[in-house]
């Protein structure tokens, strides 16, 4: 079910409220100079707050961009965007800025993986588990502290549903998807974010 109507103005407030909050809790329980009696946020809380962030992007996109603009007929979203000269679908607006997030070099990280993925899937134990257990009870995130090397991540996988006919469509028909009767609002995979929990 899609959120009721706001203006666009309200809601990118209510984005950018969120990234303030979340880059404040970074710096907060990641080294910066504050207050001692601030108690940091908790990586649970942070990863909260960046899957509103990234759901509230992605939102706006498909509805006021690509949806509005195919509706008009001034352009399409297209897998091969770029030789198509159309826009990127909304999956593809979402694995393009956490691309860019992590570019950043502040170590967090995020994207789209399933269990019947067009082209990611799960790499390791906790991100199959976890799509495993999202799927079961979409309503709250699987997580995990994960190591690579020296270092500990935290990390949080969130349903992913099928929220407009263009998700359900792209997959239903894609050459290489694995599932092929998607219906609305069905968990289609998860978003996974990834903390560095060290400094």
């Amino acid at each position: 079910m899609m959120p009721p109507k706001r203006s666009q103005r309200a809601v990118w407030l209510d984005v950018l409220a969120v990234v303030m909050i979340v880059a404040g809790s970074w710096t907060l329980s990641h080294g910066g100079k504050s207050d001692e009696s601030v108690a940091p946020i908790p990586a649970e809380k942070v990863a909260d707050l960046l899957h509103a962030v990234i759901e509230a992007d992605r939102t706006i996109y498909t509805t006021h961009v690509v949806e509005r603009m195919q509706e008009k007929g001034i352009t399409f979203a297209a897998e091969h965007w770029e030789q198509r000269n159309a826009l990127p679908l909304p999956a593809q607006f979402l694995k393009l800025a956490g691309r860019l997030a992590a570019e950043s070099g502040i170590g967090i990280r995020y994207g789209l993986i399933s269990l019947w993925p067009i082209r990611s899937g799960p790499t390791t134990e906790f991100e199959r588990k976890g799509l495993e257990a999202v799927r079961t009870h979409p309503e709250r995130p699987a997580t995990s502290v994960v190591t690579s090397g020296r270092k500990r991540y935290f990390q949080a996988i969130y349903a992913d549903r099928a929220v407009s006919k263009a998700c359900v469509s792209c997959h239903n028909t894609h050459l290489l998807s694995p599932k092929r009767d998607f219906q609305l609002n069905d968990v289609m995979g998860g978003i996974v974010i990834t903390i560095p929990l060290d400094n």
